[in-house]
């Protein structure tokens, strides 16, 4: 382990080495959120409304992180979400990462907006790890105005071996992210002078990337034989965002679609309970991190009530502000099967690659097991049912 990662005994410690690895444009990108960025603080602090009441003479000796979500046995409750660019923040990003999800058995949702094609991470990943994995492996797709590219990546998905397809529906519009354009970060990046002054700050992270900057760009958007600008792309792909989209759209995925078909960004309990009538096969809580609608209800709030409306038909699954072991724990006590984490595993992988990532899930699981144990659970799925996450009162 680096030296670097020794003393990272925490999600928040990663966060800083990232702050200080990172030119600032960068950081920022990862770090920044919508506006005034209340809904990013306020996914945080939510976790903060519950407490864990613990039962420690019920006995956990031997804990088990382990749960089976849509047949696949995973080794822990803490899946990757989907974020893009991952290749900016280390080479072949989105690959070190898949890579180090796999090693741990966890989920790795692909971001659309990925360096890589999702051909090639699939490739890579069977490479190293072996085609057991695709199961564990999910791709993100949005509803476009050209719906014909809609269905070709998810079709694509299906060709290569993807294990789950996940439709985000919050992106109808871009969010206004105040940092980015204080920084004059654009995405995909344009790299002018202002740019390339603060990449030449941050010497180590330029020298790592300093064959890769140049080929910066949307994989998979990214036309066969094509000659279009990285302008040009970016332009495209802000006008296919469709506000227009609805649950006709959803429901024409789930017909082309046969595996796990997951909806990312709801919140509203009676779309909870549309999901489940439209035959989707689970639902992820989740504002985007913040990053879109700021003033969005915070996940953890949302949680319940989403939950409720599902009454045990689907799972659920929250994202958004989980940065501790014991938030997974409420998350789970309050009806959540799994979580998924988004800046967190980036800053790992800012920080140490593949091996950074990996650190962000190993400390993650190792606070879920020690809070599991102080609170007297033998297993996740046991920690739903058992009453041990309560409001905070006053």
């Amino acid at each position: 382990m680096t030296t670097s990662l020794q003393r990272a005994y925490s999600v928040a410690a990663l966060r800083a080495l990232a702050q200080q690895a990172l030119p600032r444009p960068l950081f920022d990108f990862i770090d920044g959120a919508a506006e005034d960025e209340w809904t990013l603080r306020a996914n945080e602090s939510a976790f903060d409304d519950w407490a864990v009441l613990p039962r420690p003479l019920e006995g956990a000796a031997q804990r088990d992180l382990s749960l089976t979500l849509f047949g696949q046995r995973l080794a822990s409750p803490v899946l990757v979400g989907p974020t893009g660019l991952a290749g900016l923040f280390w080479p072949q990003g989105e690959i070190a990462t898949a890579r180090a999800a796999a090693e741990r058995g966890a989920v790795y949702c692909l971001s659309h907006g990925s360096v890589c094609t999702l051909e090639a991470l699939a490739q890579a990943v069977e490479r190293s790890h072996g085609a057991e994995q695709a199961a564990r492996r999910w791709m993100q797709v949005f509803i476009y105005k050209d719906r014909a590219f809609t269905r070709e990546l998810v079709d694509r998905a299906r060709q290569a071996g993807y294990g789950a397809v996940v439709v985000t529906i919050d992106n109808q519009l871009l969010g206004k992210r105040e940092r980015d354009l204080v920084n004059g970060f654009s995405i995909p990046p344009r790299f002018g002078p202002r740019q390339w002054l603060a990449f030449a700050s941050k010497f180590p992270w330029w020298w790592r990337m300093r064959g890769e900057l140049d080929r910066i760009t949307f994989g998979n958007y990214v036309r066969e034989n094509s000659r279009e600008t990285v302008a040009g792309l970016a332009g495209r792909m802000a006008s296919m965002l469709d506000p227009a989209m609805n649950w006709d759209d959803i429901a024409a995925v789930r017909r082309q679609w046969d595996g796990p078909l997951l909806i990312k960004g709801l919140l509203h309990p009676e779309d909870a309970r549309r999901a489940v009538q439209a035959g989707v096969d689970g639902v992820i809580v989740s504002n985007h991190g913040g990053r879109q609608l700021d003033g969005a209800l915070p996940s953890l709030r949302a949680l319940p009530g989403v939950v409720q409306a599902v009454d045990g038909r689907i799972p659920v699954l929250l994202d958004g502000g989980v940065r501790r072991g014991g938030d997974v724990f409420k998350a789970l006590g309050l009806g959540a099967t799994a979580v998924l984490i988004g800046r967190p595993h980036l800053w790992g992988l800012a920080v140490a690659g593949q091996e950074g990532v990996a650190h962000v899930l190993k400390t993650l699981d190792a606070e879920l097991d020690r809070v599991m144990g102080l609170a007297g659970v033998e297993a996740v799925t046991r920690i739903a049912p058992s009453g041990l996450v309560v409001r905070v009162q006053g």
